[in-house]
């Protein structure tokens, strides 16, 4: 048996439809739940369908008018409170409420004393994507309010403008030695979210379920004798090492591929729309930092599969295989966690140690290494990496020429 043979032997029996089902689905789920929050947040931002009776003939009452029909579609305008009944009857379902302006509404307001709107909210149902349109409202309501205050105001000579906002906000964010004008930490937190959270997420889950994956296989082999007819072929214990170590990375990249545009998309269904571009501000990845992530990721699978592979050696059948996926399972987590709630520059000396330590941690960490051309920290865990696979690679080679494999001691 080649080399070639052993690798392509290795994702057949990983590229199974117990394995590949599950990814599709998963898949299938993130991109349904994007689209369905996505459309949540369109049905926000949308012109929203409403019914207004207006009793009022005053001013103030045409101002309040005049900003309800930028954020919605009126299909039905009356005049009377006794039309109420009449809307809810029929047209209960296609619009989302009934707008009632008082007769008194204007008189009030020129009384000095506050004026009153009620809205008859229709709901439809108790979930989410039924009752979130009532917020679209609150914009409504404080656009009429500062619209009519700065009628009151304009009466009396005064620049409403000065009277309303008499403060200006300009915010200046400094950031490692970068200064990002008109941007405030929680916007940029907000921007930088989706690189922050997937890739730690996607790693974690890649790691472990193809490290599983490696610790099963050699597990099954125990048990129905497999490994050790392979034992016997004629070729090196060191080429059916790395064999079954690129099988499993290629078939954990190929898993990495998938679940990054499947969540990825899910995470970017959250993200609103902005004109900031953070490229205006020299934060962006080139081509040559997404080469350097590609290999980040590339060696900390490797890394993963070259420990399991050792693990697997401790596998008595499948069974006991499962539980030896613990160790690989938290030092996925531990990073994951870490990264996506504090930044490594921010870390305590200790914290900082172990993260390096952890060979997961630097393709979760590499984005946002070179976003501030960090160069230094992602080349140096690249090296880190690597060498930790080729240790770990060379311990699974001296245990594979010894009996240790199949007696599991």
């Amino acid at each position: 048996m080649s080399f070639f043979s052993l690798v392509k032997k290795e994702i057949k029996e990983l590229l199974t439809p117990s394995t590949i089902l599950p990814m599709i689905i998963t898949v299938f789920l993130f991109v349904a739940l994007g689209n369905a929050f996505g459309n949540i947040a369109e049905e926000v931002e949308k012109k929203q369908d409403i019914g207004l009776i207006n009793c009022d003939n005053g001013i103030f009452s045409d101002i309040a008018v005049q900003e309800i029909e930028k954020f919605a579609n009126i299909k039905y305008e009356g005049k009377d409170e006794g039309e109420i009944d009449k809307v809810l009857n029929e047209f209960k379902d296609k619009i989302i409420c009934i707008i009632f302006i008082p007769s008194n509404f204007s008189e009030n307001i020129d009384s000095s004393k506050q004026a009153e709107i009620k809205i008859y909210w229709l709901v439809k149902g108790l979930g989410l994507g039924d009752i979130v349109s009532s917020a679209f409202f609150d914009n409504v309501f404080a656009t009429i309010s500062n619209k009519i205050s700065s009628e009151i105001i304009e009466k009396n000579g005064i620049n409403s403008t000065n009277v309303l906002l008499p403060l200006a906000k300009k915010e200046i964010t400094i950031l490692k030695n970068n200064e990002i004008e008109g941007i405030s930490p929680q916007m940029l937190s907000n921007f930088l979210y989706s690189q922050s959270v997937t890739i730690p997420i996607v790693m974690m889950i890649i790691i472990m379920m193809s490290g599983g994956m490696v610790i099963s296989s050699m597990g099954m082999e125990k048990e129905n004798k497999t490994l050790e007819t392979l034992l016997t072929l004629p070729i090196r214990r060191s080429e059916i090492v790395v064999g079954k170590i690129t099988g499993s990375a290629v078939v954990g990249l190929m898993m990495a591929t998938i679940y990054m545009i499947g969540f990825g998309y899910y995470i970017n269904s959250f993200q609103a729309s902005s004109q900031i571009k953070l490229a205006d501000y020299g934060l962006n990845l080139s081509g040559y930092d997404y080469l350097l992530i590609a290999l980040s990721v590339f060696l900390a699978l490797t890394s993963a599969l070259a420990m399991c592979v050792v693990l697997g050696v401790f596998a008595k059948n499948y069974k006991s295989a499962q539980t030896l996926t613990l160790p690989l399972s938290m030092l996925a987590l531990i990073p994951m966690f870490l990264i996506m709630f504090k930044d490594f520059e921010t870390m305590p000396a200790l914290l900082k140690i172990i993260l390096f330590i952890i060979p997961f941690s630097h393709p979760m960490m590499a984005p946002r290494f070179l976003l501030f051309n960090n160069y230094f920290m992602v080349i140096a865990g690249i090296a880190y990496v690597a060498i930790f696979s080729i240790i770990f690679m060379l311990i699974a080679v001296k245990i594979f020429n010894t009996d240790k494999l199949i007696t599991g001691t």
